[in-house]
């Protein structure tokens, strides 16, 4: 078998006249499995092809080829076993870009345990609620960040857990993974798991609670193949690099899953703060050629001043996470003569709307329906949307029925329930369609915050500061940045004892507050002080109005 070809005994696809893809069916069997199907069939094929590039910020450098992903995996599944890791398990990873989150998902994928990935970020009070929500039986986790630290104080108000493993170096009460998975064997024999069952579970920001926690099974990893071969447009001489930490479902759309299946090479770069410089000149170093990135960071390169590197090994590049500027679109093409090929979906989905390789995109459009998907546009009334008439983005499939579709919001089905109203599963997001298809956003159909690429629900925000002495009441949205984007801002009715305190002094505590409270990148970067919040007859705080308002100041 061609290393190129391996991905199509598990899709069947259709092109346009013009070789743009327009069909595309997942062939799965019933027992399909990353882990044994791609990872261990691959190597099997192609031992030596060169699998993932790994590097830091230290210039420490790592080069896995499909036999050491095949033969890692095995060892830490015959660890995890070891250790007492059954099917069914739900297994934590806090592990930033480090390359043993590679070795962990695939070993849970060979054994049925359920892989949740969390970013670095959390706070105790974050790890205390996904804890509890999602039974977590093991956690592994970075010692940077103070991750450990925060998760051993979270573990004083949870008794669930079974045992914790530690990355790259030892702390009392932990086990540390590197030395641990050198006792066993790199070889581990096949396990029963259904295509259906259970692989993969993110927690994902909501508008009205806590996060939802969104349960994918196997077929997702086999879906993304679409992801990988005609949005991001990779092959075997690929060297594919997507900007996201491990816990974010970015990671599954950009370097899990796909990209192998395909043939490409991963890159990962594993850094603690994005620079636009460092991140260009990575680019440039190591001669990526497939690049995808929210829109906030193209905005940050052209900033930096995209002429003083060498971009000439890129050959694609993608972008998604937030609506794209046009402006951004524009001078990324200038500089480098590449356009940016948005794309759309979410956590619960694969890529959902993009624009496919082949296709012509116009700068600002999310593009066309995937063939992934029976996408559509639908009024109020459920109908179809005519040309140019906005309408919330829908997919048409029959629930807990359809592969690469998530399976549910688990221990929740008032809002699995919800997100299948009709028979359709709703988005929430909105969008319009021009008369040549191409789908343009135009936002949310509630009040969920989408600012740099994350997701950001603002009834969390809004408990935390109102959990301070100075807070009467509060409403979160999302404002217009000229970098970002949208940021996080957060319109606040003081306490008569602070009525005249609200100053930049009191801007800073209660962003601090935040960021002491919950993942940093929830903290609003704009506070408002005003007088009242404005409220509908039944009292309900009108979020929409402050944003209405907020664009209006802009114009003036």
């Amino acid at each position: 078998m061609v290393l190129g070809e391996f991905y199509k005994q598990f899709v069947e696809e259709g092109f346009d006249e013009n070789g743009i893809i327009n069909k595309f069916e997942l062939r799965l069997p019933d027992n399909f499995n990353f882990g044994y199907d791609v990872i261990d069939a691959m190597a099997e094929l192609f031992p030596d092809k060169k699998a993932m590039y790994w590097i830091n910020e230290r210039n420490e450098k790592h080069i896995f080829t499909l036999d050491d992903l095949r033969k890692y995996s095995n060892k830490t599944a015959n660890m995890l076993t070891a250790h007492g890791v059954k099917k069914g398990d739900m297994v934590m990873a806090v592990l930033k870009r480090h390359y043993e989150f590679w070795f962990l998902a695939y070993a849970l994928d060979k054994i049925g345990a359920v892989l949740i990935p969390a970013t670095s970020q959390l706070m105790k009070k974050d790890y205390v609620y996904r804890f509890k929500a999602a039974d977590v039986k093991y956690i592994f986790a970075t010692d940077e960040d103070n991750v450990t630290l925060h998760i051993d104080r979270a573990l004083e108000e949870y008794d669930g857990m079974k045992e914790c493993f530690v990355t790259h170096c030892s702390r009392e009460g932990w086990t540390n993974f590197n030395e641990e998975i050198e006792k066993y064997p790199d070889t581990f024999e096949r396990r029963e798991t259904k295509v259906d069952e259970p692989m993969l579970a993110y927690f994902s920001s909501g508008t009205t609670g806590y996060p939802k926690m969104v349960l994918h099974d196997h077929a997702l990893a086999a879906g993304h193949i679409i992801t990988a071969k005609h949005w991001h447009h990779l092959d075997e001489n690929s060297v594919h690099l997507t900007v996201s930490e491990t816990g974010w479902a970015k990671c599954a759309w950009g370097k899990m899953y796909g990209q192998i299946a395909v043939g490409a090479t991963l890159f990962v770069y594993d850094f603690d703060r994005f620079n636009a410089d460092n991140m260009l000149s990575v680019l440039e170093k190591y001669n990526i050629t497939s690049f995808c990135a929210p829109p906030t960071m193209y905005r940050f390169f052209i900033k930096a001043g995209l002429g003083k590197y060498d971009l000439s090994s890129l050959k694609y590049s993608t972008i998604a996470g937030e609506a794209l500027n046009p402006e951004v679109f524009n001078r990324w093409k200038e500089y480098t003569g590449l356009s940016l090929m948005e794309g759309f979906g979410q956590t619960e989905t694969c890529v959902a709307i993009a624009n496919f390789y082949g296709m012509k995109p116009k700068a600002g459009s999310m593009g066309k329906p995937s063939p992934l998907y029976d996408v559509d546009l639908i009024n109020k009334k459920g109908e179809s949307c005519k040309p140019n008439e906005t309408g919330e983005i829908i997919i048409r499939a029959q629930r807990g029925k359809k592969q690469a579709l998530f399976k549910e919001y688990y221990r929740n089905k008032e809002l699995t329930d919800k997100a299948w109203e009709g028979g359709v599963y709703h988005t929430g997001d909105t969008a319009y369609r021009d008369e040549d298809g191409y789908f343009w956003y135009v936002g949310r159909t509630d009040d969920l915050i989408k600012a740099s690429g994350y997701r950001i629900g603002p009834f969390e925000i809004e408990s935390i500061l109102m959990e301070h002495p100075s807070v009467l009441e509060c409403a979160v949205t999302a404002a217009d940045d000229p970098i970002r984007g949208k940021v996080v801002k957060a319109t606040i009715v003081l306490t008569p004892e602070y009525k005249d305190k609200g100053n930049d002094d009191l801007v800073k505590e209660l962003q601090n507050y935040v960021k002491m409270s919950t993942a940093p990148y929830k903290y609003p970067r704009r506070i408002e002080f005003v007088d009242e919040l404005p409220k509908t007859i039944s009292g309900k705080i009108r979020r929409v109005e402050i944003r209405e308002n907020d664009a209006k100041k802009a114009t003036v």
